[in-house]
């Protein structure tokens, strides 16, 4: 019987995060995964990235996790989505080669000596006398000090198409035990949860002159902060985009008897923001058009993921609507959509570092929280795989701000109410959108990585670019450029109230509204012969352009911010005589541990804090 430091339960993206990022602290970790499947794979959307996705990679990456480091690597179409729109709202987005990726993956844990991967499937976990965890496998047992449940949708899986149903996490494999049989102290949701997938289709039987071609967009930056920034590693290829129609939405609902998630066969529930084929056909029943986003899932596999037709139909009435869209005529599909069911664990049986509030030591990660996507797990598998090591060294949590971060939105969104359907990140879900944009994950991470006392080449970097950064800022605000330059008449637009005519700071320029405030800045660097970072330049100047909103953003937080990060004793709330007793029994379950979480609670009065807020006051 082997012990380790921290043992982390499932090699998915939340797993994985969690090994590497306990792994950097000396600690000495377990990965135990089921055999026969890849470290990182990726079942379903063969992407990284996406709105509000995008920016919790960068995230992760000034962070020090490993998501945007193989995202780079297996990287075969590049694309950044909003770019019509403003910068707070734009997202890079990367199709991955989904069998590279996983070997990366494979090889990148390789590489740390102190992480062992032990491919086994996990029976049972109990806890010793001495408050060790001890995990019984089909081949053995284990003790960790700390122990990350990172299961994904194995926990009691079962997949369905059609009437068909077999036990499993994904397409050809097997289930893990349900959760209260793997560990009696714990709970599941009494609703289960259920994702799905669309089809996969030969590649060589699309007719792909009557798609639209999305070609892979070289201007796009990779998300590894030490990558070079627009190098490509594989070849890049293009994906395509097709339409639904009003002959194949008729035929999936002229056979809803036949689906299993309107039959009672599923119980159940989906993600709203990801629906399937069957939810869009009956939700929305006047509208026919919906994209479908037909996407490689590698360079050497012949699978094409159309995205956007999750669908857990009979394998024929699968054929019958891909086929009637148009360019998929002739489709070959390789493997059918399917749906499945899975166990999630009340997030609100959790705290803010991803620990069970009854089982000091116990945390958990990634789909088993009820959240979708391979990114959302990933930021939950560092914040666990940190908090675990933080606690081995007798170091404070991290706690990620909402205000700060997607990740602090959304790991502050689970503990604070029991989600109703699978959730998933946004932009709207956070209230600080303006501040919290993929260019500047650096400057807001990097506080937070820096607390951690490490010395790495990420580290070095981080430092390095933080000083660029705080230079460029001031020579922005000190640098006037006269109204006699020739800088000036260069960047004076036709208009009249475009005209450049009075001596004004760099800083002010950068706000003029006709001006892309990037190109700018980097036209007033090369005209004083000033080198920096590209990344610099692009975050500078864009904090410049939105700095009047954010900093009535920042005003406004500075006023609330007493109240949202003040600690709270829930106990004493519980009993409050001042307190309705249906708040109260909202406080008792949730346990919030800040008034900023308490205001979170769905069902919580207006008068319940007005009575907490006046004690702090």
């Amino acid at each position: 019987m082997k012990t380790f430091d921290i043992i982390v339960v499932g090699g998915g993206h939340a797993g994985l995060e969690a090994a590497h990022i306990g792994a950097q602290f000396g600690l000495n970790i377990a990965l135990i995964t089921m055999p026969g499947i890849g470290i990182g794979s990726a079942p379903c959307n063969p992407s990284v990235g996406g709105v509000g996705k995008g920016q919790v990679v960068r995230e992760l990456d000034a962070l020090g996790g490993v998501m945007g480091i193989l995202a780079d690597k297996a990287g075969i179409q590049f694309r950044t989505l909003n770019e019509s729109k403003g910068f707070a709202v734009q997202s890079s987005r990367v199709q991955i080669d989904k069998e590279l990726y996983s070997i990366e993956a494979e090889a990148l844990t390789a590489s740390v000596e102190n992480i062992t991967v032990i491919r086994e499937k996990v029976l049972n976990i109990s806890k010793t006398d001495s408050g060790e965890f001890q995990i019984t496998t089909t081949d053995g047992l284990y003790l960790g000090k700390k122990t990350i449940m990172t299961v994904g949708t194995f926990l009691g899986g079962k997949l369905h198409t059609g009437q068909t149903q077999t036990q499993g996490g994904r397409f050809e494999c097997e289930s893990s035990p349900s959760l209260d049989t793997l560990f009696s102290q714990i709970k599941t949701r009494p609703a289960r949860f259920k994702t799905g997938t669309p089809p996969r289709i030969h590649k060589d039987s699309i007719d792909y002159s009557k798609l639209v071609e999305q070609p892979s967009d070289e201007q796009t930056r990779n998300f590894h902060c030490l990558h070079d920034s627009h190098k490509r590693f594989i070849p890049q290829v293009s994906c395509w985009l097709a339409h639904t129609n009003g002959t194949m939405m008729g035929i999936i609902r002229d056979n809803k008897e036949k689906s299993p998630m309107y039959n009672g066969q599923i119980q159940g529930v989906g993600a709203r923001y990801c629906p399937s084929i069957e939810d869009k056909a009956f939700r929305y029943p006047d509208k026919n058009i919906h994209h479908v986003f037909i996407e490689p899932e590698g360079l050497n596999l012949d699978t094409m993921y159309p995205s956007g037709i999750s669908s857990s139909l009979p394998k024929e009435v699968q054929e019958d609507f891909v086929r009637s869209v148009e360019g998929l005529e002739n489709a070959k599909i390789l493997v059918y959509g399917y749906a499945v069911e899975y166990d999630v664990v009340d997030t609100t049986a959790l705290n803010q570092t991803l620990e069970h509030q009854e089982i000091p030591g116990l945390y958990f990660a990634g789909q088993v929280n009820g959240t979708s996507g391979y990114e959302e797990a990933a930021g939950q598998g560092l914040i666990a795989g940190t908090n675990a090591a933080l606690s081995l060294i007798g170091a404070s949590p991290l706690i990620l701000s909402r205000h700060e971060s997607y990740i602090g939105v959304m790991i502050e969104d689970l503990i604070s109410n029991t989600r109703d359907e699978p959730y998933r990140l946004f932009t709207a879900r956070s209230e600080n959108r303006l501040f919290i944009r993929e260019d500047n994950s650096i400057l807001r991470m990097y506080p937070y990585r820096a607390q951690f006392g490490l010395n790495t080449q990420l580290d070095f970097y981080l430092g390095h670019y933080i000083g660029e950064y705080e230079i460029l800022m001031e020579i922005c605000d000190n640098q006037m450029i006269s109204e006699d330059s020739e800088l000036l008449k260069n960047l004076s637009g036709e208009s009249d109230h475009q005209k450049l005519i009075k001596r004004i700071s760099v800083t002010d320029l950068l706000r003029q509204g006709w001006l892309n405030p990037i190109t700018t800045l980097e036209i007033i660097l090369n005209f004083y012969e000033m080198n920096f970072n590209s990344d610099v330049i692009k975050s500078v100047a864009i904090s410049k352009k939105y700095d009047g909103y954010i900093k009535r953003s920042d005003a406004q937080f500075d006023k609330v911010k007493k109240l949202e990060t003040m600690k709270l004793n829930w106990e004493e709330l519980a009993v409050s005589k001042n307190i309705s007793f249906e708040c109260k029994q909202r406080i008792t379950r949730i346990k919030p541990e800040t008034f900023g979480q308490l205001k979170l609670i769905e069902g919580i009065r207006p008068a319940t804090l007005a009575v907490v807020a006046a004690r702090a006051l």
